[in-house]
């Protein structure tokens, strides 16, 4: 591709270098090859293809670093193409994709396959995890080095814990010497077990089978102390109490390599949202109390959140449509991430280069990426940005292939209006 884009009229947002200025932005050949307020206006006749802005925010395209989809082996409720197709509606350029497929994602040769597979049919970067331990059983760990080079960014057993300490502390001393990233899912197994809700009052009165919140404090306080004994870098998916975070703060003051994130659903929604029963609600974790979820807010605002994700799980509607116990935890969430996490800003918790912050700058040092950032000569995967535009989500107007949104009829203001990845515009919302 040799191509000159001009962006002009924009407020350019840059959280890794701290750039919030009035400027434009110049793309070469897929990558950054200008930015600054002296390039606001001025045309260029050697600019073939010039777009104005109109004062709308210009930032790093979102890295989403928890993204279940159903390809390989249940493209039914979610195929790489189509959830790239909602990642660049919801202005997502890099989404991170979990290794609970079937099969899973546990082979170098699978983790060339899914790289091949998303190459061919997505829209933005597809990178993937590979399985930490083999099928997802928590027994035997994988290959770190061999999945590693094939290309997995990291090593999760994604909705799962690994109960066995035993197979955890392994699976991290092995992980060490690759220096590998390894994301972990906090919740006791023995404790949620057959469970579809946090023990309380509220669960109580729904009659719903519930387990304590502390069943994630508790996986949370045990792998710290294993990061302690191994030194791997570790990363808590989601979290949703603060009894976790506390834990997790107290990790960071001791210089440990243990980063952490939140869902939008648990950001946003409190366990009475589940209202009359609500699966689309039904979330693992489960959604938490009003108190909990406070703390989340805290914790992105006071940047002991490292980085929001939509943790996007699609469920078809035979399993969705079910007594609120027995149907499936998940919802999708690539188009609502960005709406959900401006909210905080508008809230007046936290500015709007705090978030872009956790969405950007954060999952890109997280992970070892070069994207999310707008320097000379990274790669120009960018999202324009109207914060203040209100709208309603709508089921049936998401691209992605399931509809269990969690945020069906919510108000929002502020979302993607065009996403470009290497300078490549794969979604605008005119069109």
């Amino acid at each position: 591709m040799n191509r000159r884009i001009a962006f002009r009229n924009a407020r350019l947002i840059d959280p890794a270098s701290g750039l919030d200025v009035k400027g434009g932005l110049l793309v070469e050949n897929g990558r950054i090859a200008d930015i600054g307020p002296r390039l606001f206006n001025d045309a260029d006749p050697s600019d073939p293809e010039i777009i104005n802005c109109h004062g709308l925010v210009l930032a790093p395209g979102l890295i989403d670093c928890r993204v279940f989809t159903g390809e390989p082996g249940a493209e039914h409720r979610e195929s790489l193409e189509s959830a790239s197709a909602a990642a660049a509606a919801g202005g997502v350029t890099s989404m991170i994709v979990m290794p609970n497929t079937d099969p899973v994602i546990d082979e170098p040769s699978l983790v060339d396959f899914l790289m091949r597979r998303a190459a061919a049919t997505a829209k933005v970067r597809v990178l993937p995890t590979a399985a930490l331990t083999r099928g997802l059983l928590g027994e035997t760990m994988t290959e770190i080095g061999m999945l590693q080079e094939a290309g997995a960014v990291a090593f999760t057993d994604g909705d799962r814990t690994v109960a066995n300490a035993r197979v955890l502390r392994r699976a991290l001393s092995y992980a060490s010497t690759f220096n590998a990233l390894v994301i972990a899912h906090a919740e006791d197994p023995e404790l949620v077990l057959n469970t579809s809700a946090t023990e309380g009052e509220f669960a109580t009165r729904l009659g719903l089978p519930s387990s304590p919140s502390m069943a994630e404090s508790l996986i949370v306080e045990r792998d710290i102390r294993l990061v302690e004994l191994t030194g791997a870098r570790y990363h808590f998916g989601q979290i949703s109490t603060r009894a976790s975070l506390e834990a997790i703060a107290a990790a960071k003051a001791r210089g440990l390599p243990i980063t952490c994130g939140v869902s939008a659903n648990h950001l946003s929604l409190n366990e009475l949202d589940v209202g009359a029963y609500y699966t689309f609600r039904k979330l693992s974790p489960p959604l938490r109390s009003e108190a909990d979820r406070a703390a989340m807010a805290e914790g992105v605002a006071s940047g002991l959140i490292d980085v929001i994700v939509s943790s996007h799980e699609p469920q078809g509607a035979d399993t969705k449509r079910q007594p609120f116990a027995s149907a499936a935890a998940g919802a999708v969430g690539l188009e609502t991430l960005l709406p959900a996490a401006l909210a905080v800003m508008h809230d007046g918790r936290a500015s709007l280069m705090h978030l872009l912050g956790a969405l950007t700058t954060a999952p890109a040092r997280i992970f070892g990426l070069p994207t999310g950032t707008l320097a000379k000569g990274a790669p120009a995967d960018l999202v324009l940005i109207d914060t203040d535009e209100p709208f309603v989500v709508d089921a049936e107007k998401l691209h992605s292939r399931a509809r269990n949104t969690a945020f069906e009829g919510r108000k929002f203001s502020g979302r993607a209006q065009k996403t470009f990845v290497g300078g490549e515009c794969v979604f605008d919302r005119a069109r």
